[in-house]
């Protein structure tokens, strides 16, 4: 199995932990999301564990080049926040297994079996929220430009990228503050990240 975690300590004590069990064995670690793939290719693990939130590339779009690449093994992410939006990307990008960091080790090491095995986990707290989801109330061009508000381009910047002018590009960030209820433009990218919808 391949392990990704930023984290040393925690990187090291799952290694540790996993190397506990008869039936597991981590091949490879890695604490940067752009080394998934290439020490999956080099070692060929079964599964992989990855954090979500990984320097250089994230966990999920990690996860999604490596099924691309290596299909035969099986990415189980973890992450640290129950946001119903990583569930819904995570699931898109074809992971097996998703799992919140707080979980049992008992259940963590259950759920590489399962994911090994075949299987789908998920996180009973992490579907619930998903389940309860409530529909995007955000037009298509509102998602366009709070996407590009997300990387910190500002109006000016925005309106020339999608071809509107910057009085339109305002609206749209108006109307998007509004629909989700948001303090700001901020607490509005903040909402949509979460949710999934940018």
């Amino acid at each position: 199995m391949l392990i990704a975690e930023d984290v040393r300590i925690l990187r090291e004590t799952l290694t540790a932990v996993l190397a506990l069990e008869d039936d597991l064995e981590v091949v490879v670690a890695v604490e940067r999301g752009d080394q998934i793939v290439p020490a999956a290719m080099t070692h060929s693990p079964d599964v992989a564990v990855i954090d979500i939130d990984l320097p250089e590339l994230d966990g999920l779009t990690a996860a999604a080049e490596l099924r691309e690449k290596l299909p035969s093994c099986a990415a189980l992410v973890l992450t640290g926040l129950a946001k119903p939006g990583y569930l819904r990307r995570a699931m898109a990008s074809g992971v097996s297994g998703f799992l919140l960091k707080h979980s049992p080790t008992g259940d963590l090491i259950d759920a590489i079996r399962k994911v090994r095995a075949g299987e789908q986990v998920v996180d009973p707290q992490l579907a619930l929220a998903a389940l309860r989801k409530v529909e995007n109330p955000l037009a298509a061009r509102e998602v366009d430009v709070l996407r590009q508000a997300a990387t910190g381009a500002e109006p000016d910047e925005i309106a020339v990228r999608l071809s509107l002018s910057r009085g339109t590009v305002r609206n749209y960030l108006s109307s998007a503050v509004m629909k989700l209820n948001a303090r700001n433009r901020v607490d509005a990218i903040r909402i949509a990240a979460d949710e999934g919808w940018i």
